[in-house]
């Protein structure tokens, strides 16, 4: 017989759960989503989400630190679609089944993984080599650091263990 683990004795998974939180509540739904409703960020009318301020910072970051951002090329948006069409669901699965304990979560998570990195991998060679390069080198693979290494980390997390929630439990 399994028992769940409670979440305060499981305290790596608060890490996950903060990530998991951040990109539902502003990378996914605030900045990805900003890029796609706002096509041309020199041309544009503000939409009713994100609110203006948010648009504003977005714009800020990719006038001073990201070009590709802004350029928002065809490849780029495909990125941003699947940031909101698929990881956005994933996060609120995921932060409910680390939350309840709930192990279905492994496959999907491993899943997430291997289509995050290979998102930021692409990402990053183009903001580093590709013709819209950052000029803020280190910033932007540092501000994009925790998306490349986190789907290891999940992996990792998730690919150990059937059981990553759970532990056995002696019959009485």
């Amino acid at each position: 017989m399994r028992q769940t683990i409670p979440l305060r004795e499981r305290p790596f998974d608060w890490v996950l759960l903060a990530f998991f939180v951040v990109n539902l509540g502003f990378i996914t739904y605030i900045v990805d989503l900003e890029q796609l409703v706002i096509a041309d960020v020199r041309n544009f009318t503000y939409p009713l989400w994100p609110p203006p301020f948010l648009v504003d910072m977005v714009h800020w970051w990719g006038n001073n630190f990201d070009p590709l951002q802004n350029a928002r090329p065809a490849w780029w948006r495909a990125t941003i679609w699947l940031d909101v069409l698929l990881f956005g669901p994933f996060y609120v699965a995921g932060i409910w089944a680390i939350v309840k304990g709930r192990e279905w979560i492994r496959v999907p998570a491993i899943f997430w993984s291997g289509v995050m990195f290979a998102n930021v991998s692409i990402i990053m060679f183009e903001e580093l080599v590709g013709p819209h390069a950052t000029p803020a080198r280190a910033i932007v693979t540092l501000a994009n650091l925790p998306w490349w290494l986190l789907p290891f980390v999940v992996t990792w997390r998730f690919g150990r263990s059937d059981h990553p929630f759970s532990r056995e439990v002696p019959s009485p």
